[in-house]
């Protein structure tokens, strides 16, 4: 498998863990590094949060030693404010600063923030170069289809996070108006790859190892990052990656394999948030985790009351067996 160079930084393969806001934190991410991903990316962090120290960030932005090169992404609309906090936080154990100029939430958007700086390509460029002339390490961009279809422009911003700095840009195939619905469109993947010469990361409809190997296919993009398929589902960069090797498809993890994994994924949590925080938190995760079991609806019913880890583990061993 190719690899994939991102500034000064080498990456083990082409398959990336996405950022997503409530999922990807640092047992999750942890994860995803010990399933293969190349790549993993933290939740956003918002510029103003950090210069304001707001009390949560400070667990956004822990890292371990043990994930594969970590992507901090941070979000904003100021150039001064956005360069400012990437320079205070650059001595942090992250390898690449990420800047979202996708998210499609209305709170984020409303700001002027997240893709709704599509919509102001000057004002993005002002932003990354910002950014990048700030910091040593690789900046990346994180961007979308357009901020609708009448201005679909990642092409145009594509170029102008090449021309102000930026080591390389994510491409998620959906407009901000499309929110995550309908299909993705990959030949605007396909047309950013042609027109710029840092590289391209292609999101959006990865499902699986097979939709991975044809998103390379069809768009030529240097990599792929996985998003909502890998909730629930970390195996996905295993198998994703062995796919991608050599065309082999591995066997599903097995029943006790997926009990350790959630009670790996749970212990985690609970050891950077504590139980409270972690076995609530754990209720939407084990709902992704067992989709489409037997008797799913009743186990997400107990799954939901749970409140400790001895009620979550004599959950996962009735449902996985010992």
């Amino acid at each position: 498998m190719a690899q994939v160079r991102i500034g000064d930084v080498i990456l083990k393969n082409q398959v990336f863990l996405a950022p997503m806001a409530g999922v990807s934190d640092l047992p999750f991410r942890l994860l995803a590094s010990r399933m293969g991903a190349g790549l993993v990316c933290s939740e956003m962090i918002s510029a103003k949060a950090i210069f304001y120290r707001n009390k949560n960030t400070e667990g956004l932005m822990q890292i371990h030693g043990e994930e594969s090169p970590v992507s901090l992404q941070l979000f904003g609309s100021d150039p001064e404010l956005m360069a400012d906090m990437a320079k205070a936080i650059e001595e942090r154990p992250f390898s690449i600063l990420d800047i979202n100029m996708g998210c499609p939430v209305p709170k984020v958007v409303g700001n002027g923030e997240g893709s709704a700086l599509m919509k102001d390509p000057l004002l993005a460029g002002r932003i990354i170069s910002a950014v990048a002339g700030a910091v040593r390490k690789p900046v990346t961009v994180k961007i979308r289809k357009g901020f609708d279809e009448e201005h679909v422009n990642a092409v145009e911003l594509a170029h102008i996070a090449q021309e102000s700095g930026a080591a390389a840009v994510t491409v998620h195939g959906r407009t901000r108006q499309q929110f995550y619905a309908g299909k993705a469109d990959w030949d605007i993947i396909a047309r950013v790859k042609a027109a710029v010469r840092i590289p391209v990361i292609g999101n959006g409809d990865v499902t699986g190892p097979e939709s991975a190997g044809r998103m390379l296919r069809e768009t030529g993009c240097d990599g792929i990052a996985i998003g909502r398929a890998a909730r629930g589902n970390p195996w996905i960069f295993r198998e994703t990656v062995r796919y991608l090797e050599d065309g082999e498809r591995i066997a599903a993890p097995s029943a006790k394999e997926r009990r350790e994994v959630m009670l790996d994924h749970a212990r985690l949590l609970t050891a950077y948030k504590g139980e409270y925080i972690a076995v609530r938190e754990m209720r939407k995760h084990m709902g992704w985790y067992t989709a489409g079991w037997p008797n799913s609806a009743r186990l997400r019913g107990r799954i939901n009351g749970m409140e400790t880890m001895d009620e979550l583990t004599a959950i996962l061993e009735e449902a996985c067996g010992n």
